[in-house]
């Protein structure tokens, strides 16, 4: 007997629809994926657009998923940080090979609180954090020593003590109004379940799609 939730084991599209939430959906498929995936399961495509909705894409760690949307972290200077503050709206894709599975989300963005981002922060190794003051993110480098030299410093400067959490470093809060469940299948006929809603409170809708 596998000992991995009910949910996970229901194999069909229709039993997945009748939950009826996709965030315990996908808190299931994640678990699923932390068994199987060689390497950072909450590994994710994070796709953003500048003002002209010229779009960019590249991968993030999913840091926080609850009902009010998927958390990650970032400088915000960085090229995500400005694409996000021009068109605060963006996509997800979460692919776990060993599983054949993958989901799509998209939705408005919005900043974690200050108190979420010093939690997150302070939970970082230190020389991640001191990485976090360091790294003019996205920005030209001369050279791997500028770098280092850049690292030296704030260790320099905080010594022992506490690091604390860059002002120009904090998170975004995707709230889904589009979530996309896929399912690989033979000769290509895969399952897909789509969760909908018009705003981050409302209710959602449920439909199948063609492969």
């Amino acid at each position: 007997m596998s000992d991995q939730p009910d949910s996970i084991q229901k194999d069909d599209p229709a039993d997945w629809a009748a939950m009826g939430d996709p965030f315990r959906l996908f808190d299931d498929w994640l678990a699923k994926a932390q068994a199987s995936e060689i390497n950072d399961p909450n590994g994710v495509a994070l796709a953003t657009a500048d003002a002209s909705g010229f779009p960019d894409v590249r991968m993030v760690l999913l840091k926080g998923a609850d009902e009010r949307g998927f958390v990650f972290y970032t400088n915000l200077e960085s090229a995500k940080g400005e694409e996000l503050a021009q068109n605060p709206r963006a996509a997800l894709c979460f692919h776990w090979k060993s599983l054949r599975r993958q989901v799509r989300v998209r939705g408005p963005v919005s900043p974690v609180t200050s108190e979420e981002a010093d939690a997150y922060f302070a939970s970082r190794h230190r020389d991640s954090q001191i990485g976090a003051w360091a790294s003019r993110q996205s920005r030209p480098l001369e050279t791997r020593f500028e770098l280092e030299k850049e690292v030296a410093r704030y260790a320099a400067k905080f010594g022992l003590g506490k690091v604390p959490r860059p002002p120009h470093w904090s998170g975004f809060r995707i709230a889904p109004l589009h979530m996309e469940f896929w399912r690989d299948r033979p000769f290509r006929l895969h399952d897909r379940l789509v969760f909908e809603r018009d705003a981050p409170e409302g209710g959602w809708r449920t439909s199948k799609l063609f492969p």
